[in-house]
């Protein structure tokens, strides 16, 4: 470890990084100013957020996890081994929401005022929708996400005895996963 400035110029511990045979590393010369996440000397950084208000903010995010139909139609009828699926997924889901701060880097640990999870069983697929709510200085589109990922996730691992072929997986993918809304009030 070797002590370095950070922007404010004050003297921190911290990591190495790399430079270029002049002196200065590439990436901070192409705009590091213009990066929230990273100092000027191109040290990795949370943004602070102390300053802004308090806002309602709600991020909605969604997915699908393909299956072959006779998954999903032993999802419909509680016929998987390992249990209820959809419980288990939405408890993976909303776990997975109230710990987004632990596994996205500098991503704020926020106030989560609520989490509606949802779903769909259709003939090829589970469709998965989560609603993330907030009052605090910062969004949540990334607890969002995260509640959708892992929830199909999980889905995946209790299915995946019945979707395993010759020790794969052909069928099964998780896609589309995109945010549907994100509001501030």
């Amino acid at each position: 470890m070797t002590d370095q400035t950070d922007s404010s110029g004050a003297s921190r511990e911290g990591g190495t990084r790399e430079e270029s045979g002049s002196g200065t590393n590439r990436e901070v010369e192409a705009g590091a100013d213009d990066l929230t996440h990273t100092t000027a000397a191109g040290d990795v950084q949370m943004v602070d957020v102390g300053a802004k208000p308090d806002s309602e903010r709600r991020a909605v995010a969604a997915g699908e996890i393909r299956l072959r139909p006779e998954t999903v139609a032993a999802i419909r009828d509680d016929e998987v081994g390992k249990g209820d699926v959809l419980a288990t997924a939405r408890i993976g889901a909303i776990q997975a929401v109230k710990h987004t701060w632990e596994t996205i880097p500098m991503c704020h640990q926020i106030p989560i005022t609520n989490v509606d999870t949802d779903f769909v069983l259709a003939e090829d697929r589970v469709e998965c929708e989560v609603a993330v709510e907030t009052t605090g200085k910062t969004g949540c589109e990334m607890e969002a996400l995260e509640g959708v990922t892992t929830g199909l996730n999980v889905v995946w691992d209790m299915v995946k005895a019945i979707e395993k072929d010759d020790g794969g997986y052909p069928a099964t993918r998780i896609e589309n996963v995109r945010v549907l809304e994100k509001r501030k009030e």
